[in-house]
């Protein structure tokens, strides 16, 4: 048995610390916020991803689709809302058709269920679609992760796990033997430090000793949703062919567990770290990002697409002209705003995107320092390579 303490309370964080008491630890979770998963658990768009996006063989490839099947699990166990609703990838012109046939086949090589449809087809599970092809994707499930969290919560306050809301890890040394961590009023002491503070994991991570790998760089991805006398128009879910050199899918149309549907995310660069809004502002946090050399580096390699997020952030006319390329009968007045989140986007002093989830080791330390969408669904399946790597 070890001691150990988890910094972060979001899905992951949980899911961490809920592993490990299971294998006979005894864990702290720490958490800056008053509840539990606030910031990217509970603003995502609480979709269950299949696994079809990743390259074979990745770490998001291969815990997507082992998550798809342990989240909806838990889900099940728990008495969580959740619906196995599958979706379509649509592909509305020729020139998509190329990168929609990469995602079927990338969807065959992870073992993921879906099936390419052509136009008659795809309509009848969408009848108000338009594509030239699509991919069925069969997996894809809707859930309620933020009550997942609080599942989790219950769990490890029942199994005598040390829960502190409002307690932010403010410094942290290593000695021969043990991990401090000062929270303010007091210092933990431990044998391990498990870092899934999601936003501030590099922040965390600095504070720790390590160098970090990559730096975070907040994007903030804003909602629409349609009103409910449009709602009709989309069935389930709908997404766009992705651009493979982004980690971003494209706005899509997702029908939500109460009915609702959600249209989005763009992408724009977030001016705080937890900046939900245009007006939220850090000068901390925008000097940071100015700083860091990978930005600029990024900046010149998609500027093109920047500016454009930019225009959709700022024209709901042409953000729901992008969703009538999915959707042709939705006009701008159909859509009204519905919340934002932001994402902790690692991002390499190359300025290269780090696809993939990114987990840095030092003595006594574990940091996850990249663990974006689809984070969640692979929440319990990281937490189980976690666990198992402290212990070799």
């Amino acid at each position: 048995m070890q001691r150990v303490v988890v910094v972060g309370g979001g899905i992951l964080g949980l899911a961490v610390a809920r592993e490990l008491v299971r294998r006979g630890d005894r864990v702290s979770v720490l958490e800056k916020e008053d509840r539990w998963a606030v910031h990217q658990t509970g603003h995502n768009s609480n979709v269950v991803h299949a696994g079809l996006y990743y390259p074979p063989g990745s770490a998001k490839a291969t815990m997507s689709v082992a998550g798809n099947k342990s989240i909806v699990d838990y889900a099940v166990a728990h008495d969580v809302p959740v619906e196995v609703c599958g979706k379509l990838v649509v592909a509305t012109t020729d020139d998509e058709l190329p990168a929609l046939w990469v995602l079927a086949s990338r969807a065959e090589a992870n073992g993921v269920p879906a099936r390419l449809i052509d136009p008659v087809e795809a309509r009848e599970y969408e009848p108000e679609v338009s594509c030239v092809a699509a991919l069925r994707v069969e997996s894809t499930a809707i859930i309620d992760f933020p009550a997942i969290c609080q599942e989790m919560a219950l769990e490890l306050a029942e199994q005598g796990a040390d829960l502190r809301l409002n307690t932010a890890a403010r410094a942290i040394r290593t000695t021969g033997n043990h991990v401090e961590v000062a929270t303010g009023d007091v210092v933990l002491q431990a044998d391990l430090l498990v870092n899934c503070a999601g936003l501030h994991s590099d922040r965390v991570a600095r504070m720790a000793g390590l160098v970090p790998e990559a730096s975070i760089v907040p994007f903030r991805g804003e909602y629409y949703e349609l009103r409910e006398d449009r709602r009709h128009l989309v069935r389930g879910l709908i997404y766009p062919v992705p651009d493979a050199s982004l980690p971003f899918l494209g706005v899509h149309l997702t029908r939500m567990l109460d009915g609702s549907v959600h249209a989005g995310p763009n992408a724009v660069l977030a001016l705080r770290r937890e900046g939900y809004r245009w007006r939220d502002f850090s000068a901390h946090d925008v000097a940071e990002v100015a700083r860091f050399p990978g930005t600029w580096r990024l900046a010149k390699r998609y500027l093109r697409t920047g500016v454009d997020e930019v225009v959709r952030s700022l024209s709901r006319k042409r953000f729901a002209a992008d969703l009538a390329r999915l959707v042709p009968k939705i006009e701008p007045a159909d859509i009204v705003p519905a919340g934002s989140g932001v994402r902790a986007q690692a991002l390499a002093a190359d300025g290269s995107l780090v696809q993939d989830f990114l987990i840095q080791q030092a003595p006594r330390q574990v940091h996850v320092l990249n663990a974006p969408s689809p984070a969640a669904t692979c929440a319990l399946e990281i937490a189980k390579h976690i666990a198992n790597s402290i212990r070799g």
